[in-house]
């Protein structure tokens, strides 16, 4: 077994390669310092924590920087964004920032366009009881299915633009042949780099239309509802299976699941995630009957219960049986709590 340990701090600092890098004094030194601070982290995380050793981060892939606002240094106006050794540049906000400006991260996407992330500190209201609970079944053919009986198709942004990727693709990929072929490199050639542009523009939209759909979609569940209920899938284990790897990955439930968690920690909201094996499509959500796998292969999308002969519906049903489970969870935990029990 072999044991790694430090036995000096990381003392070099961006600011030292100025002078061979001249790209590095296009920021401020807050930026740099920030790296410096990054670096280390990662070199405790692999010494102390057993991680993975730090990536080098290549300049021209995922181009990004952080800096810090100290005294107004980042700031802005209607119209701009003030930034540290840049000053102020023209940008389009999509809402009204309230609150503090304590950092900002600058990015540039494979399609050439300059994002500046903010991070603000600010006080978010909680948001008015509805004394409404809901329960959600995640799905393929519905993105998802609610116990209320509402359905949400599954947009399938990656599947309408399929066509469209494939062929910029097809044509990027000509594009670097020809390049190879008259020994250029790839960076020298402009052709190929405008098609390398088309193509992450393509890939831009869908990102954007499911980031879309995924935020305006979740803050509808929290704000309608008080208790929510969703199963917790293992979602890095499905898409294993090559059949349904696309559309499980193009259906985005971890990213979902994710917006869910921190709007609900956010508004004062419950969100109560329910054991991956728990047999919500097998059990009758009217008297509890459990049927067998064999009894309810997945092809079979409804099936009525043996027991008090209701007809159920395989989603609806399952969503049904996953807010009675999440408000029993639910009222368990505010009971342990009260109590003080472990």
């Amino acid at each position: 077994m072999i044991k790694w340990r430090t036995t000096r701090p990381l003392k070099n600092t961006p600011a030292q390669y100025k002078a061979e890098f001249e790209w590095l004094k296009e920021v401020d030194s807050l930026a740099l310092a920030n790296v410096q601070q990054q670096l280390r982290a990662a070199y405790n995380k692999f010494f102390k924590q057993g991680t993975g050793f730090p990536k080098f981060k290549k300049k021209g892939i995922k181009d990004s920087y952080t800096t810090n606002n100290q005294k107004g240094t980042v700031s802005l106006t209607n119209h701009t964004v003030k930034l540290p050794k840049i000053g102020h540049i023209n940008a389009k906000f999509p809402n009204k920032i309230n609150g503090l400006i304590k950092s900002a991260t600058i990015s540039k996407t494979p399609s050439g366009k300059y994002y500046v992330s903010l991070l603000v500190e600010t006080i978010v209201n909680e948001l008015p009881k509805t004394k409404s609970n809901i329960g959600i079944d995640l799905g393929l053919t519905h993105f998802i299915v609610l116990s209320n009986g509402c359905r949400v198709a599954n947009p399938k942004f990656l599947s309408k633009l399929q066509d469209k990727l494939v062929r910029e693709q097809k044509m990027l990929a000509k594009r670097r042949n020809v390049a190879k072929a008259q020994q250029r490199k790839l960076t020298e050639s402009r052709n190929y780099q405008k098609q390398k542009v088309k193509v992450a523009k393509v890939y831009e939209k869908i990102i954007n239309s499911r980031k879309d759909f995924l935020h305006k979609l979740s803050f509808n569940i929290i704000k309608n509802h008080d208790v929510i209920a969703i199963e917790d899938l293992n979602v890095k284990g499905m898409v294993k299976n090559r059949k349904l790897a696309k559309a499980i990955s193009d259906s985005s439930w971890s990213a979902f699941t994710t917006m869910l968690t921190y709007k609900a920690a956010w508004y004062g909201k419950t969100l109560v995630k329910i054991d991956r094996w728990y047999p919500s499509s097998k059990t009758c959500s009217g008297c509890g009957h459990l049927l067998t796998k064999a009894e309810l292969p997945l092809s079979s999308r409804s099936w009525n219960c043996p027991s008090c002969l209701q007809e159920n519906d395989r989603d609806l049903n399952a969503s049904i049986n996953i807010l009675n489970q999440g408000l029993l969870l639910a009222k368990h935990s505010k009971t342990v709590g009260a109590t003080g029990l472990a």
